[in-house]
């Protein structure tokens, strides 16, 4: 939809950005050195013509997806920020100041599901692309790598049964009161009341009192379930509209602590694993895992992450390391020489298992190799920062989708971090250069 008369009067009226704005900011650079026709073809490979309102610019929702997960900035702030910021505005290449949003909120939650895993690689290569041009990481730096795994937590609240039982009573008697479907009871109050005194008799180690409001819970939820049933049998309008959490909610009921195979920990986000990684702090973490890849050597410009992928299903350690490298290599175009990873990998798929060297290990280890060896765990830092501060640490975007696809934004979002702070060193130096010369000249 184009602007109308008066505004666009207004906006050749307004002062260019590169006429306000410190044009050797690190933002300012950095935006100079990313190949953004590169992302625009592989950006709008997804973008169909046709009608209705065209699509928005590619580097600007490229730059939005940076800038978001480089700071750690929700999609609400990052809009706020992006209407008081000049250096934001003229990384997504805009022109001239705006004063209003030339997008909608919503339209990053279209753009992550449109493009989705394969094309938001491409930011990552981008950065390591922009690394090397800038010297921040050699050739080299990609032949020696270490490969780590974690867990990406969801942003789901702690399960527990009388949560969940709980949780799945009020959905159902919501969705049954949205579609008019009578009930016999609800039993929200008493299930309400049920699910409180569970938590309280639990606190106080009165373990059978706690068991017996757990029955009452699944109990209710059977009736109701049944309940649903019988009402809405033979519409097959409502059956498919019921059936998902009817499903679930069943699930929910009949699950055990003890019982093998999947489980719901959130009704929600029922793709959500418990992951166990041997934490004294967190025996437990809720949500998937995900695979670190990074340079066993010290690169000039920091740690990047030169692979990052969501692995669901919490397969074994040792049966992701082939594929991870195989996506690695096809991501950076160098071949990988030699692998460092934790005792974790013991009994892995990577074809040149010569290549692979499991902390711990004695056998053909040499001076060289064992002082390698040494910083395999130059990962874990990684991984701390990758989580804390760049949006990793508590997932909000939903499905398989969103968990794969904030991994890898995570992990774009830390190297350009890492790129803003080599090149804001990059004009110190020059800049103590230049002063230390100066004297001299007038000297002589």
């Amino acid at each position: 939809m184009s602007k109308p008369r008066d505004d666009r009067q207004k906006d050749l009226l307004l002062p260019a950005l590169d006429q306000i704005i410190d044009m050797g900011h690190p933002l300012v650079r950095l935006a100079a050195l990313i190949d953004w026709n590169i992302l625009n073809e592989r950006f709008s490979s997804v973008c169909q013509a046709g009608s209705g309102q065209p699509g928005l610019p590619t580097r600007l929702v490229a730059g939005l997806f940076i800038l978001k997960h480089m700071h750690n900035l929700s999609d609400e702030v990052l809009c706020a920020r992006w209407i008081e910021n000049p250096y934001y505005q003229y990384f997504c290449g805009e022109l001239s100041f705006c004063h209003r949003l030339p997008f909608d909120r919503s339209s990053m939650t279209r753009w992550r599901q449109r493009l989705g895993e394969e094309q938001l690689v491409a930011l990552i290569q981008e950065s390591l692309s922009v690394a090397h041009k800038t010297g921040a990481i050699g050739p080299k730096d990609l032949e020696r790598v270490v490969v780590d795994t974690t867990v990406q937590p969801k942003a789901v609240a702690h399960p527990t049964d009388a949560r969940l039982l709980h949780r799945a009573i009020t959905k159902l008697v919501g969705l049954a009161k949205r579609n008019r479907v009578p009930l016999r009871q609800s039993y929200l109050r008493l299930a309400k009341r049920a699910a409180i005194m569970t938590g309280r008799y639990t606190h106080a180690h009165q373990f059978k009192r706690a068991r017996r409001q757990l029955k009452f819970l699944r109990t209710r939820l059977g009736r109701i379930i049944r309940d649903i049933r019988r009402k809405i049998d033979g519409d097959t309008v409502l059956e498919a509209r019921f059936g998902p959490l009817l499903g679930l909610a069943q699930q929910v009921r009949s699950q055990d602590q003890h019982q093998r195979g999947p489980k719901v920990y959130a009704l929600h986000a029922p793709e959500v694993e418990c992951i166990g990684k041997g934490k004294a702090r967190a025996p437990y973490e809720f949500g998937c895992k995900v695979s670190i890849a990074t340079p066993v050597t010290s690169p000039k410009g920091g740690q990047f992450v030169l692979h990052a992928k969501a692995l669901h299903g919490n397969p074994f350690d040792g049966h992701t390391l082939g594929p991870v490298i195989a996506d690695m290599e096809k991501l950076t175009g160098v071949e990988t020489r030699r692998i460092h990873v934790d005792k974790g990998y013991r009994g892995h798929n990577h074809p040149h298992r010569f290549r692979v060297w499991i902390s711990g290990q004695v056998r053909r280890v040499t001076a060289f190799i064992r002082r390698e060896m040494k910083r395999r765990a130059a990962v874990e830092p990684v991984i701390g920062h990758v989580k804390a501060e760049h949006r990793m640490d508590r997932n909000y975007l939903k499905g398989r989708l969103g968990d794969r696809i904030n991994t890898v934004l995570a992990a774009a979002g830390y190297n350009f971090g890492l790129l803003l702070r080599w090149l804001a060193e990059l004009l110190r130096v020059i800049i103590r250069a230049f002063f230390e010369t100066v004297p001299a000249r007038n000297t002589a």
